[in-house]
């Protein structure tokens, strides 16, 4: 590839990114993870098809311990490539619950990459499906319960999303962005809009992967978070993977939370993760912290599609004996 040839297809991811941020994106906040670096899936589609196996993940996260009606989030989620190693496909279902709220949100994501270089790829995502907003204002007690809004014991509405990413990466570093649902506000539903005020969202993840021994891999990472009349929401990790075994890290939530993270990789096939949340906000005098778990499962063997990508110098299939560490 000539120089030039490879200056214009960056210039076109610049250009993707910056459009992307440009769009005008509604919905309702998405649920928080600490372990959002095993769980790219669930933030930008474009992730679904970057995979060398089919991933089947499974993630639970109890906020604010010991505060009644505090944020209860269960997410399953699948990412499946196809044997061309252009295209894939994944399933979002997350069930999110907040005091008389909850939601339930499903999606099927779509991907498509191209090369950049030889080891560089370019994944363009897209995901539809819908939430179900539930409100049971009997479960809550209320200042004024005499407001209008709250006449109506049960609110219950299906609401449609579509949603976009882009997502950039090589072996060793990865680069994304992603609208969670922009079909809201072009469909404006005033019921919706009398209980949740739609606000941008835009996400942005990134993180890279550094050797440092043998049995010693470091990954920091990040994820970024820009929410129309709300604060910049920053995360930051740092990971370490032990003997292709073990991970240990801790991150940083700005001006949120203190996390520590711990993972056990059980098999070949299958991984576990834990992390706990401090608050480092007054709020952290009346809670013991967040719970999260996320638990993969990693089917087939590594190196199972005929890409560029999964083959050795010589050009025959690689044998990947360890999951990818993002």
């Amino acid at each position: 590839m000539t120089r030039g040839l490879r200056s214009y297809k960056y210039l076109i991811v610049l250009t993707m990114f910056l459009l992307l941020f440009s769009m005008k994106g509604y919905s309702q906040l998405e649920p928080q993870y600490t372990q959002y670096m095993y769980n790219i899936g669930s933030i930008n589609p474009g992730y679904v098809g970057s995979v060398d196996n089919a991933e089947i993940a499974a993630l639970y996260r109890a906020q604010w311990i010991d505060i009644e009606g505090a944020p209860r989030t269960l997410r399953f989620g699948t990412n499946i490539p196809f044997s061309n190693g252009k295209v894939g496909m994944g399933i979002n279902v997350v069930s999110d619950q907040f005091g008389p709220t909850s939601q339930t949100y499903f999606d099927v994501a779509y991907s498509y990459q191209v090369n950049l270089s030889s080891d560089t790829y370019l994944s363009f995502g897209i995901d539809a499906g819908g939430g179900i907003l539930d409100i049971d204002f009997t479960k809550g007690n209320f200042e004024e319960p005499d407001e209008p809004l709250l006449t109506n014991n049960v609110f219950n509405k299906f609401y449609p999303t579509v949603g976009a990413g882009i997502f950039m990466y090589s072996e060793d570093w990865y680069l994304g962005a992603s609208v969670p649902n922009f079909l809201t506000g072009l469909t404006k539903d005033e019921e919706i809009e009398a209980y949740f005020n739609d606000r941008v969202q835009v996400n942005v993840i990134g993180g890279v992967v550094l050797e440092l021994s043998d049995n010693l891999k470091f990954k920091p990472a990040f994820l970024a978070g820009y929410f129309e009349g709300l604060p910049f929401r920053f995360d930051l990790s740092a990971n370490f993977l032990i003997s292709n075994l073990f991970t240990a890290g801790v991150g940083y939530r700005v001006n949120n939370s203190l996390s520590g993270l711990a993972g056990f990789q059980i098999s070949s096939g299958v991984f576990l993760g834990y992390s706990y949340d401090y608050s480092t906000t007054s709020l952290g005098q009346y809670n013991q912290g967040s719970h999260e778990m996320i638990l993969k499962f990693f089917l087939g063997e590594g190196g199972n599609r005929q890409s560029d990508r999964s083959k050795g110098k010589k050009g025959k299939p690689k044998q990947v004996d360890n999951p990818r560490f993002f």
